[in-house]
């Protein structure tokens, strides 16, 4: 098991495929975009499955989420879901993307073995969203998720983070919309992984805020939080159901003690946590010969000195140098 001295197990990995991403979201990457990753330095994808099969079959995890970057830039995506399908024991496997590409590859992947999705979508408004991705593909994002819902990718998840001046007033309208279309919709707080190292706390719209003005138009009741379990989102059933909707308070009610997730970027480096200032490299381990049960025993090691917690609140705290794009969700 992925165990730490804290007793917690991990038991999700998170797979980045790629650093590379086809939006420049505002609070995610600048304009001119970043220096990409050379091709020699990312895992191969004979390399992401060995280490998805170790995972699976010698660490017990069970459930695996492929995320970016832009995870559909990777050509070799739907054969990389369709080996891990064929695992025993076969994990439960999802996809985040901003939904570029999807419209084209939803059946496919459902095809090859993808349970579900997650779908980045800030806004409803094209205008908006072209400010916030500097970006036209609005209309592509919504049809990528319409060919998910209908390939069978359910259910399908749809992550909004909210920004001051930008569409800070859109939560119930995006409520609504997601409501209508059967979407799950969930919240998340900006979190401080940009690469210009601009995130102030003053000023974010948190959760509390969120929440604020989704009771203003609905009427939200707690889920049981046995339910929640160590998914990072909190849940509200609306208006008495059967809809629900998330809000991921990473900054201002970190869940850090139920955390089950152990990361692999797309250069083979294990990280412990999203804000994780260390890393163990099972990339160079592999090309240097070393047999599954080595690399899993690393992979225990680096797991074990996980930390309690993000520590965003400490005085200490300092940001990765890597943003999110480079990490993986």
């Amino acid at each position: 098991m992925l165990l730490d001295t804290y007793g917690r197990i991990a038991t999700d990995l998170r797979v980045s495929l790629t650093d590379r991403c086809n939006l420049r979201c505002t609070y995610c990457m600048p304009e001119e975009g970043l220096q990409w990753l050379a091709k020699p330095e990312l895992l191969t994808d004979d390399e992401i499955v060995r280490l998805v099969r170790i995972a699976v079959t010698r660490l017990g995890v069970d459930e695996v989420r492929f995320t970016g970057g832009e995870p559909l830039l990777r050509p070799g995506l739907v054969d990389i879901v369709r080996r891990c399908a064929e695992l025993e024991p076969r994990p439960r496997m999802s996809l985040t993307t901003n939904g570029i590409g999807l419209e084209r590859t939803a059946e496919a992947l459902h095809a090859a073995g993808l349970d579900r999705v997650n779908v980045s979508l800030d806004t409803l408004r094209a205008d908006v969203f072209q400010r916030m991705t500097r970006r036209k593909r609005h209309s592509d994002v919504l049809r990528g998720l319409a060919a998910a819902q209908s390939a069978g990718l359910a259910p399908v998840k749809v992550n909004s983070v909210l920004m001051p001046g930008l569409n800070d007033t859109e939560a119930p309208e995006l409520l609504s919309w997601a409501m209508e279309h059967d979407y799950e919709l969930r919240f998340i707080e900006q979190m401080p992984l940009d690469p210009q190292h601009g995130w102030q706390r003053e000023g974010m719209i948190t959760a509390g805020d969120i929440l604020r003005s989704l009771g203003e138009r609905f009427t939200l009741t707690p889920e049981d939080a046995d339910e929640r379990g160590s998914a990072p989102a909190e849940r509200w059933i609306v208006d008495g159901g059967p809809h629900r909707v998330g809000v991921i308070a990473s900054v201002t009610r970190p869940f850090c003690r139920a955390c089950d997730r152990t990361r692999l970027t797309a250069d083979g480096q294990v990280r412990t946590c999203l804000f994780a200032t260390e890393e163990t490299d099972l990339r160079g381990a592999m090309r240097e010969g070393a047999a599954d049960e080595e690399v899993a025993t690393r992979w225990r090691q680096a797991m074990w000195g996980k930390k309690a917690g993000a520590g965003i609140d400490d005085p200490s705290f300092v940001q990765p140098q890597r943003p999110m794009s480079a990490i993986g969700g």
